[in-house]
């Protein structure tokens, strides 16, 4: 497989102890913890995976959008992104397909926008690099460290 373009800057380690789910995590220069809730076995210390999975299409989401919206001069004076997670029937009609996550992604725009620019800044925020990452299923390869 060729690879197209490398990212700057793309290494994220985790690490913990032998017990519990509490993880050190270090991207690039930045540390902090992820953990679970006490339900799940977790302390809640940090973030749960999925809600850094909803944070990182939030964030991209919002940056792209404050990026796009700059070079085109137009008055966004603030984006909010509210996210949630859920599962959902594959197919309703057939439950034996299983069921498949549902990321439902709300934007609420702030600033003196006409209507277009509201209508463009919304199919612009399908265009930022997390949203496409995980809308093609992207290919997740398991090596030996």
């Amino acid at each position: 497989m060729a690879e197209v373009a490398k990212l700057p800057d793309p290494v994220v380690v985790v690490k913990g102890p032998k017990t519990g789910l509490r993880l050190d995590v270090e991207a690039g220069k930045h540390r902090f913890v992820a953990d679970e809730l006490p339900a799940i076995g977790g302390t809640d210390a940090g973030p749960s995976p999925y809600h850094l999975l909803l944070s990182a299409l939030g964030a991209c989401t919002a940056m792209t959008l404050r990026v796009y919206a700059g070079r085109k001069t137009w008055p966004l004076e603030d984006v909010e992104v509210k996210l949630t997670l859920s599962k959902v029937a594959a197919d309703p009609a057939d439950p034996a397909k299983g069921q498949v996550d549902r990321i439902v992604r709300q934007i609420r725009l702030t600033g003196p926008l006409d209507d277009e620019m509201r209508t463009r800044l919304m199919d612009v925020a399908n265009k930022c690099p997390v949203h496409k990452t995980l809308s093609a299923s992207a290919k997740i390869e398991t090596k030996p460290l």
